[in-house]
């Protein structure tokens, strides 16, 4: 039984071919619209998937778990006197890293060189880099890495030593392309400071492009232990912190991890201050819902191609059964059945939906790779998209040649015969 279906199969198979090399204009032309829509939706996927990997690369040089907390200073009360100081203490710090807050696996103080400028010198040269002063746990938390020398340590930070991790661009600054670094001393508002690391260069061009880093160049740091750069800013800055940069334990706690540390800070301060809190988990939702308005935008025109296409193939296949009226009556009245005929229709329509199918996946995968090569973009076609694309595809030629195979199942035998 299995032996005869097998060759019934195969038998439908060899004549949906020869009709289709028969009737080769047609078949090239709804080929090759099935052809465009799976290449679209390849070339659609491909960037989809490019721009999501791109975006979320250069995400995660921020740390995808990071939170940071800052005072809250546009009170909205005008006549309300504006209390001084950051909100954010030693003591605040201490707790939060003793383990205070369950939800916050790492936290580092920030302080910033804001209100006055910093010049930085070695010799001759200069730099405008961003001086911020660090905790130990700040490397950690923004996934930074070194090409040369040591990070920060609890004794660094108590002994408020003047030492410096540089960006690959305040290093060029300020020294030669091959010179040694570590170990060498730069002035940073004239007082002596000893480099002990050089950072990775890290890539964030594209949101940069976007102008979704803040103006500053992730480069163009130089790093110094918190209690040193407080210490720099003078006695009444000698202790205080401008803001906090946590690492949530997961993604999905970053908003209690922020609650946790801002209910902290409010009880420290008998609710004096009010503070504001960023997360990278609102950053990631946000790119969610751009990537995907955008890919859902580009997979509709995709699929509208596709539809065309599949109207086509709809058009061609009722051509194709007038053209063989004729022939459909003379192997009704020699024994054909209905669903011979059927089979044999649909076949047709679905060879014509795997073969256009077939055609776009090699053109949409090639296209998208060497686009790739040429603009250094990460075009990535996905395989679940391309067999989805593939699937479609058959499914759009099948449905299309669903109505011209019914109705020409169901021609009389001497109606057809008659036909001219």
């Amino acid at each position: 039984m299995i032996r005869k279906n097998y060759t019934y199969v195969i038998g439908i198979f060899f004549e949906a071919l020869t009709a289709l090399r028969d009737n080769r204009l047609r078949s090239i032309l709804s080929i090759f619209g099935m052809a465009v829509g799976v290449a679209a939706i390849i070339a659609v996927s491909a960037i989809s998937s490019g721009g999501h990997y791109l975006v979320f690369n250069e995400l995660k040089t921020f740390g995808l778990e990071s939170l940071w907390v800052f005072r809250q200073k546009n009170d909205k009360d005008p006549n309300k006197a504006l209390r001084k100081g950051s909100g954010i203490d030693e003591t605040d710090y201490q707790l939060i890293r003793q383990g205070c807050c369950d939800k916050v696996k790492h936290v580092t103080p920030l302080v910033y060189s804001q209100g006055r400028r910093v010049i930085v010198r070695r010799g001759d040269s200069y730099s405008n880099a961003e001086i911020r002063g660090v905790g130990v746990d700040y490397f950690q938390i923004n996934n930074d890495q070194l090409v040369d020398g040591r990070y920060f340590t609890l004794s660094d930070e108590l002994r408020n030593r003047g030492i410096a991790i540089i960006g690959p661009i305040a290093r060029n600054d300020l020294f030669p392309p091959y010179a040694t670094v570590v170990g060498e001393h730069i002035r940073i508002q004239g007082k002596k400071v000893m480099v002990i690391g050089v950072l990775r260069e890290k890539s964030r061009d594209f949101l940069a492009s976007i102008g979704s880093t803040g103006g500053r160049d992730v480069n163009n740091r130089i790093l110094v232990p918190y209690t040193y750069l407080q210490m720099l800013k003078g006695k009444d800055q000698a202790k205080a912190i401008d803001g906090l940069q946590g690492e949530a334990v997961s993604l999905e706690a970053a908003e209690e991890a922020v609650g946790q540390i801002e209910s902290l800070l409010q009880r420290n301060h008998s609710g004096r201050f009010n503070y504001r809190h960023e997360t990278m988990a609102q950053y990631i939702e946000t790119a969610n819902r751009i990537l995907g308005g955008v890919s859902i935008i580009g997979l509709v025109a995709a699929f509208v191609s596709l539809l065309v296409g599949g109207m086509g193939v709809m058009n061609i296949m009722s051509t194709s059964v007038l053209e063989r009226t004729r022939e459909i009556g003379l192997r009704r009245s020699i024994g054909a059945r209905k669903s011979d005929i059927l089979s044999q229709f649909l076949m047709e329509a679905m060879m014509i939906g795997l073969i256009g199918g077939g055609i776009g996946l090699v053109v949409g995968i090639g296209a998208s790779f060497v686009l790739s090569w040429l603009t250094n973009f990460p075009l990535q076609p996905t395989w679940l998209m391309v067999t989805v694309a593939l699937c479609v595809s058959i499914s759009v030629g099948l449905l299309s040649g669903l109505a011209p195979a019914i109705r020409a199942a169901n021609l009389r035998p001497v109606v057809a015969l008659r036909y001219e």
